[in-house]
């Protein structure tokens, strides 16, 4: 979402500005969307205290007054879940969910299936209750949903500290050579599209590592992704920009989908952390979705 400031509303602070044009966005959340650079100002990230000028373009995320635990609708929808405790609730996210409301999208979201299961953090307030991280619509794998605001706050630090483990499979086009890489590219939002992200040299640090596990004459590698930082479609990004873009994907991928599949061919396989509580280091596993695996060994025997 767009907004042009009139005459009017010159010289409001940022976070003031923000809950203006949008009441269901309090003054603390748009200061955390605006700390976490996401609300832009002229296409770049601003102070809370900036006083907007006459003209000035204000960015919204378009999920940025996803609805709050009292106005979310409880759905019974099943979770795979790997892990629980008093602290924390570790899942295996199918393809085709969206993580939090926003967008539009108001049902079917993994919040509608956990909210009223379980005690879930604050995070923030008015955010998405106890979402630490995201993955993408079709993106599936290990996601951890924190229980109270203690583990939220600890696993969220360890997130921006960058001592999180977090390890990728991914189905991409085209023969990799290399049986390792590094791909440290900045990545940013697309100053075309701003619903899509880009490698350019004014984004932020971006550090992906991977290992080819397999490669399949019919032009495909697999390999396993390491995750250094945690940008938007990070790993959809640097692997389309290599030149190996990962299977199925739409948005940064052109060209025909042989295997049919309805989402990007990429897995959230490990998730390591140290447990809030307990202090020891942690790692989930979630297996493979079946169609994943069907395609693996179709190739294999190609």
């Amino acid at each position: 979402m767009e907004f042009i400031v009139n005459e009017g509303n010159q010289g409001t602070r940022l976070d003031s500005f923000i809950n203006l044009i949008d009441s269901n966005i309090s003054r603390s959340l748009a200061q955390k969307l605006i700390n976490d650079e996401r609300i832009l100002v002229n296409d770049k990230p601003n102070k809370t205290s900036y006083k907007v000028k006459l003209n000035d373009i204000i960015f919204i995320p378009d999920d940025a007054n996803a609805t709050t635990s009292e106005g979310i609708i409880k759905e019974d929808i099943p979770i795979d879940v790997l892990y629980e405790d008093d602290d924390i609730l570790v899942v295996n996210k199918p393809k085709n969910m969206v993580v939090h409301p926003g967008s539009g999208v108001n049902s079917g979201t993994l919040v509608n299936a956990i909210v009223g299961k379980y005690d879930l953090s604050v995070g923030s307030e008015d955010f998405r209750p106890g979402i630490i991280h995201r993955l993408d619509k079709d993106t599936t794998g290990c996601l951890v949903v924190a229980k109270n605001n203690k583990a939220h706050d600890s696993i969220a630090k360890q997130i921006q500290d960058r001592t999180t483990k977090k390890i990728y499979i991914a189905l991409v086009k085209g023969i990799i050579s290399e049986n390792k890489g590094v791909i440290d590219m900045p990545i940013g939002r697309s100053k075309t599209d701003r619903k899509k992200m880009e490698a350019t040299k004014d984004g932020k640090e971006a550090h992906t590592e991977f290992t080819v596990l397999e490669r399949y004459k019919e032009g495909y590698t697999l390999v396993e992704v390491l995750l250094k930082t945690g940008r938007t479609h990070q790993i959809r990004v640097h692997m389309a920009k290599i030149g190996h873009p990962v299977v199925g994907d739409s948005t940064y991928s052109s060209g025909k989908n042989p295997f049919g599949v309805n989402s990007q061919m990429l897995h959230s396989h490990i998730l390591g952390f140290v447990h809030p509580t307990t202090g020891n280091y942690v790692e989930f596993i979630a297996p493979l979705p079946a169609y994943f695996t069907e395609i693996i060994e179709k190739l294999s025997k190609l």
